[in-house]
């Protein structure tokens, strides 16, 4: 393996969401080897790339048939491996920013509400019943409160402690851990981390969702995914809200005024 692809391979971390971590993520990698010295492309103009294909893989959702599905599934994916690419162009070139940051965060959020908006639609729409569009709504509503209980504790936490952030920042300042295998191509070790990648797929992120939808759309069982979407978040939902409060609990030393 030469110089390139194993500094390619080192902004690959342990942090990577399930389906990423073994699929879109090196294939990402794979593109990015091609690309990332092309200086006229940046990781905020792939950043772009991926949520126009998100918008267009909504589109063919919106249009249905066996034959729009398959292209959104194939967009979805797409759309996931730029996504991947952003970051690791960023770190690769070491010009990540705050405005990237937030942009390739922000926009993550808007594609699973595209998404998850069209193929509610479009099981209406085979359907006739109101109820996809409620499991849809009630997914997205619930997928955004894991987001959102997260920075009402730290906002909590800010109104106990001034210093709450600064060690908040040298946290993620910390150097990140890189992916032990992968570039070594070490079937043993390969597949050791495969198989401890798999947990991964219980925490119904970002990664397990695109792969959840892609296979619905293909496979045209859209009511079935958006149930398990539905119950998925529901659960994570109300353990991310209890375990931020359990944490805050454990954590707190003085009274907080609400």
């Amino acid at each position: 393996m030469n110089e390139k692809m194993s500094l390619l391979w080192a902004t690959k971390t342990q942090d990577d969401e399930w389906w990423s971590s073994f699929v879109t993520a090196p294939l990402a990698i794979l593109v990015n080897y091609t690309v990332v010295d092309f200086r006229w492309l940046t990781p905020n103009l792939i950043t772009l790339l991926s949520f126009v294909t998100a918008v267009v893989s909504a589109v063919f959702i919106v249009i249905g048939g066996t034959t729009g599905f398959v292209v959104a599934a194939i967009l979805i994916q797409s759309s996931h491996v730029f996504d991947c690419m952003d970051g690791q162009m960023a770190r690769y070139r070491k010009s990540t920013s705050a405005s990237g940051s937030y942009f390739d965060r922000a926009t993550d959020q808007l594609q699973i509400a595209l998404w998850f908006g069209a193929v509610g639609y479009a099981a209406y729409d085979q359907s006739a019943e109101v109820l996809p569009v409620f499991l849809a709504l009630i997914g997205m509503a619930l997928y955004s409160v894991r987001g959102y209980v997260k920075y009402v504790a730290m906002h909590v936490e800010m109104s106990r402690d001034y210093n709450y952030l600064a060690r908040l920042a040298s946290e993620v300042a910390a150097p990140e851990k890189v992916e032990e295998v992968g570039c070594q191509f070490n079937i043993r070790s390969v597949a050791v981390w495969f198989i401890r990648e798999q947990r991964k797929v219980i925490y119904f992120d970002e990664g397990v969702l695109i792969f959840m939808l892609s296979l619905a759309l293909v496979l045209d069982t859209l009511i079935p995914m958006l149930w398990v979407f539905a119950v998925g978040q529901l659960f994570h939902g109300i353990f991310r809200t209890w375990q931020h409060g359990r944490n805050i609990e454990l954590n707190s030393q003085v009274h907080i005024k609400k």
